[in-house]
């Protein structure tokens, strides 16, 4: 890191989830995970966008993504949920808002 802290290195230029993002992220990772919902999770960081994967079993595509895309933050938002098949189930400009497509699905699965 430089003394300005930067990233001088191969991180430079890639977008990341903040710790309040993580955070909020990981607390819905942590409750799936004791409802059995979820099993793993991968995070990655790409130059146009921060990707939080979800998985029910290791080894397989991710069942959810959770996408940053700041590019997008003034138009449709920064947020989506996506499904294993590539399906936007929700856009949105605040985090909280677009995470909450996850709990009413698991509902509807109970139902």
């Amino acid at each position: 890191m430089s003394a300005e802290g930067q990233f001088s290195g191969p991180l430079k230029g890639r977008v990341f989830f903040d710790r309040r993002e993580l955070n909020r992220i990981l607390s819905l990772y942590g409750r799936m995970v004791a409802l059995g919902e979820w099993r793993d999770y991968a995070i990655d960081g790409m130059p146009d966008l921060a990707v939080f994967s979800v998985f029910r079993r290791a080894g397989e595509a991710p069942f959810y993504r959770i996408e940053k895309r700041p590019a997008l933050a003034r138009r449709q938002g920064q947020w989506a949920v996506v499904n294993q098949t590539g399906h936007v189930l929700k856009r949105g400009h605040e985090l909280e808002q677009v995470l909450k497509v996850l709990d009413r699905l698991r509902l509807k699965a109970v139902d």
